[in-house]
């Protein structure tokens, strides 16, 4: 009977919507990566007094604070975010972040020119409040979109299209703010992300269902793949039952250890790039992108990987997913040592473990980041959001720990101590989740028509009928 039903479930020949949604969520988190990041290499020049456009003395403490100030808005509806995907989808939270980031990357240069810091700390917590709703409302939609036998491949075109954004950003805001002024940064990144949203506008859909353009042997299929007739049942949300998986603490656990090591890399490296391996904006930019191209072009190798050992059955899908997260914390957690006794001087040893640092991390994308829908699909965006929002509490505190450290930027042996306690937090939080983790579907998944939580929302359901 189960075989009866695989067969049924052709997959239609060459390119559908489902990948149309990837190109365009892959481009979503691009745009909003780089708006992410973009404060991290513009502030070099911000602050460079040998520069010809306007500067500002900001001392390294003040910078940390504005490097920081992004997660103090993004971990507050992190939690929020989840529970409105869930009830009304991605694609709507998606949108109104870009847009929003957009908008305050416009009218960020005015900020700091009449504001100063403060102002564009505020910019950067409103950007953090509004790209709260990036990774539940995509874990949502990536729920929706993709078929398990895809899932790797394509959810990792759409995540990677952040380390991709990071990378771009990197490249282009050295030549940027050389030609044209680190403002020209700003106005770049808000008027691409316009532009995306409006195409997302139009052509973007929360469901397979709800696609205006899909075949329907397409949605047949999406919908066969991930065991549903019709439109996804809504369930309450058994938050309890949550709260109190050690399966789903285990992926708290490497979801925050992951945010401290990959947070204090991307918002220090421009600094540790300038200050201490002594490279220009304009190389900055270009050495400082190459561990996240490295690590662009190593997802989707992990990702088709990830689909092709579990599709074999060469392990279980448990056991794939603790080897890649094990590969994407550990490997950075050693190359983080490496760098740590870098010869001084010598700058091309450094770039090399950095690289590495970063690029072994994709590993992470077909870890952790896809055990949120492997044990409960029905609740993927919540717990994203949950597991998100304890995450970058440890974004805000991980640059404030490397500005509480590093008192002299020039000196190699401050920054030894940043890379080493990022090593020690990649190494144990992988650890838990190796010995906790698992992607078995969870039974609370489905809550039972017994469950008290169910009979109370059902109910005037119910009664309506």
């Amino acid at each position: 009977m189960g075989v009866a039903v695989e067969e049924k479930n052709v997959r239609p020949s060459g390119l559908g919507v489902r990948h149309a949604q990837a190109v365009l969520l892959f481009f979503g988190m691009l745009f909003a990566f780089s708006m992410r990041v973009n404060i991290s290499m513009a502030i070099v020049d911000m602050t460079n007094p040998d520069n010809n456009n306007r500067h500002f003395e900001w001392s390294h403490s003040v910078q940390a604070v504005i490097l920081s100030s992004f997660f103090w808005g993004y971990v507050v509806l992190q939690v929020p975010a989840g529970e409105l995907a869930r009830r009304f989808g991605g694609k709507v939270l998606f949108t109104i972040s870009v847009t929003v980031n957009s908008l305050l990357s416009l009218i960020m240069p005015l900020a700091a020119s009449f504001g100063g810091w403060r102002f564009v700390c505020i910019c950067r917590v409103l950007q953090g409040l509004t790209q709260a709703f990036i990774y539940p409302g995509t874990h949502h939609l990536v729920s929706q979109w993709m078929p398990q036998q895809e899932k790797g491949l394509l959810s990792t075109i759409v995540y990677a299209g952040g380390q991709f954004g990071i990378a771009l950003q990197l490249i282009a805001s050295g030549f940027i703010a050389t030609s044209w002024g680190w403002q020209a940064i700003f106005y770049t990144n808000g008027t691409l992300g316009l532009l995306w949203a409006i195409t997302y506008t139009i052509f973007g859909a929360d469901s397979p269902e709800s696609s205006k353009f899909i075949s329907p042997e397409e949605v047949l299929y999406i919908q066969k793949s991930l065991g549903r007739d019709g439109e996804q049942k809504t369930y309450p949300t058994p938050w309890s039952k949550i709260l109190t998986s050690l399966p789903f603490w285990a992926v708290i656990a490497a979801h925050c250890g992951q945010n401290w090591g990959f947070f204090t890399l991307m918002t220090e490296m421009p600094t540790y790039m300038s200050k201490v391996l002594g490279v220009d904006l304009k190389s900055n930019g270009i050495l400082s992108s190459l561990p996240y191209l490295a690590m662009y072009l190593l997802s989707f190798v992990m990702g088709g990987m990830t689909d092709l050992i579990v599709n074999k059955k060469w392990l279980s899908v448990t056991n794939t997913r603790k080897l890649f997260n094990s590969i994407g914390l550990w490997g950075p957690a050693i190359a983080l040592i490496g760098l740590s006794y870098a010869p001084e001087g010598n700058k091309e040893f450094a770039v090399v473990m950095l690289t590495c640092a970063v690029g072994i991390n994709a590993g992470q994308y077909a870890g952790y980041m896809l055990v949120h829908i492997d044990m409960a699909p029905n609740f993927s965006a919540c717990l994203m959001g949950i597991t998100n929002f304890l995450a970058n509490i440890i974004s805000i505190i991980a640059p404030l720990v490397c500005g509480f450290i590093v008192h002299d930027e020039t000196e190699p042996h401050e920054w030894r101590k940043v890379f080493f306690v990022a090593s020690g937090v990649y190494f144990f939080t992988n650890l838990f989740f190796i010995l906790f983790g698992t992607s078995d579907r969870q039974a609370w998944n489905e809550p039972k028509e017994d469950d008290v939580e169910m009979r109370t929302t059902e109910k005037p359901a119910v009664e309506a009928k």
